[in-house]
């Protein structure tokens, strides 16, 4: 009997085990990210960075996301490395993190270094190192998270159980990672483990940052080690890989794969050979299946919804519900506010890992991942909408504690409702997180697509509207009289559109047969 080919083998789904390895990267990754959010801005303001750098350095996640991990896809569905297609691309990735954080963790020490005046607000050199390290840390991020989701995909072969299972994994341990970096961020004591941290030039809160830094690469590398060690890929052969894909194919179907495999051999043999990057993407989306392109259009209304919020949340809650300022005399209001929006981010992050862990059985209950998503999305429209119905008890709070001249902090009723607005959102995130990156290796797997530039192709369903809510939300707030209201309320339509058509436009995956289960890998 002929050996089984490598697309053929790793159609048979991964021990469990194997998936959850790769799955937990997720982890490192994101403790790194909320390390960001919960450090960082004390950071920024001690290395004196203007503020139109904020914009730049913020430019630089849809940036990189719209561009790197298309890139990076189709070059991972192509790699022929022995080390396998996906694999190379982590540990490179995991080098850049490791690069990358050096670099932000170290800036002041290196600007320092690089002759920086510490009496000078900004610190001109700190500022670029620091710049060109979050740049490459956006890089590294998006270089590995969009070949372990592919990876995890080739991992579960053409079983959607199997496939939807592996990115609710992934999404459990994004909300792990979260757990992780909130709770060190968090606690202001840390660089007292490595005294070497606090320097002249790095102070308290510098020094907690690179504490944790360091810790995040340690995590990083020990979660990364275990799974490329753990998950053994085949060499890709894209001759085998071909004949197995047009293998049992109906006679069109297969002359137009095997056409397409001599327009490939063209490109690689030939003289003229298009842009890797703008080429591929302009002919995957050209050769999108239906379902994809429905597939794009419910996560680009969802992430629509979803960045107004994930933007200014602490931002809502030290404006709307605590009535501080940024600066002036209720700057104390606003910073008790972001703290408390921190606690919220905690809370969100452990509803989203619990719910991660459930959506299979969900799913199974109600019918389907499509009416999981729809209705996810409309729980995500309910509480963006009752953000409004928060602000305005504060505000009546406010109003009944200045005429009595009590404290203006909110009441504990407050507190909790807004709280519970953070909570909530866990489970339309979990969704968010798991699903569509779910539906789109299915889809990719029947129309015989890469998974590597499918979910390239998916990323910009993400980025694009990340990109139009950085542009537009700060005018349209404006345009209202300031706050964050506006942009959430618009975010409360979209997510209610994109659950209708989950609903109704949404194509249901048709049921693979799985293949044996022998000689799984």
């Amino acid at each position: 009997m002929e050996p089984a080919s490598e697309a053929a083998q790793h159609r048979r789904p991964s021990p469990l085990r194997k998936i959850i390895a790769v799955a937990s990267i997720a982890a490192g990754v994101q403790f790194g990210w909320a390390l960001q959010l919960s450090l960082l801005t004390p950071y920024v303001q001690l290395l004196g960075v203007p503020h139109t750098w904020a914009s730049f350095i913020w430019l630089c996640g849809p940036v990189s996301g719209m561009i790197i991990q298309p890139l990076v896809g189709y070059y991972s569905d192509h790699c022929t490395s022995r080390w396998g297609r996906r694999r190379p691309f982590i540990i490179a990735g995991t080098i850049l993190v490791v690069l990358a954080v050096i670099l932000i963790g170290f800036a002041a020490d290196i600007g320092r270094a690089a002759g920086d005046n510490p009496e000078k607000k900004t610190k001109v050199r700190a500022v670029v190192v620091f710049v060109v390290g979050f740049w490459v840390l956006d890089v590294a991020n998006n270089m590995m998270q969009g070949p372990c989701r592919a990876l995890l995909a080739d991992m579960s072969g053409h079983n959607q159980k199997k496939t939807r299972t592996a990115n609710a994994y992934f999404s459990f341990f994004m909300a792990v990672g979260n757990v992780l970096g909130y709770a060190a961020g968090s606690y202001s004591d840390f660089h007292k483990v490595f005294p070497f941290a606090q320097t002249k030039a790095c102070d308290v809160y510098c020094a907690n940052l690179k504490t944790c830094f360091i810790f995040a690469i340690i995590l990083l590398i020990i979660l990364t080690s275990t799974a490329v060690v753990m998950v053994k890929e085949r060499p890709h052969n894209p001759t085998q890989h071909q004949q197995s894909e047009t293998k049992g194919e109906n006679e069109k179907k297969k002359q137009k794969e095997q056409q397409q495999e001599e327009d490939d051999d063209d490109e690689e043999d030939g003289d003229e050979i298009p842009s890797p990057f703008f080429g591929q993407i302009f002919s995957a989306f050209g050769n999108l299946s239906r379902p994809m392109w429905m597939l794009i259009l419910v996560t680009s209304l969802n992430w629509l919804a979803w960045f107004g919020f994930l933007l200014f949340d602490t931002d809502w809650m030290g404006k709307e519900i605590y009535g501080g300022t940024v600066d002036g005399e209720n700057s104390n209001l606003y910073d008790k506010g972001v703290h408390a929006g921190s606690l919220g981010l905690m809370l969100n992050s452990v509803v989203l890992g619990l719910m991660s862990l459930a959506i299979e059985p969900i799913a199974r209950w109600v019918g389907g991942v499509k009416r999981v998503w729809g209705v996810g999305n409309f729980i995500l429209a309910i509480c963006l909408a009752l953000t409004v119905a928060a602000t305005k008890m504060a505000r009546s709070h406010r109003h009944e504690a200045a005429a009595a001249g009590r404290s203006m902090v909110p009441s504990a009723e407050v507190k909790i409702f807004a709280w519970a607005i953070f909570a909530i959102l866990g489970i339309p995130q979990a969704i968010t997180y798991s699903i569509p990156f779910a539906l789109a290796s299915i889809y990719s797997s029947s129309s015989g697509a890469g998974q590597g530039l499918s979910l390239g192709v998916l990323n910009l369903a993400i980025v694009l509207p990340q990109m139009l809510v950085s542009v537009v939300s700060g005018p349209v707030d404006n345009l209202f009289g300031g706050g964050n209201l506006p942009v959430f309320v618009a975010g409360a339509i979209a997510a209610a559109v994109s659950g209708i058509f989950a609903f109704t436009v949404l194509p249901t995956p048709v049921p693979h047969i799985s293949p044996s289960p022998s000689n799984k890998l």
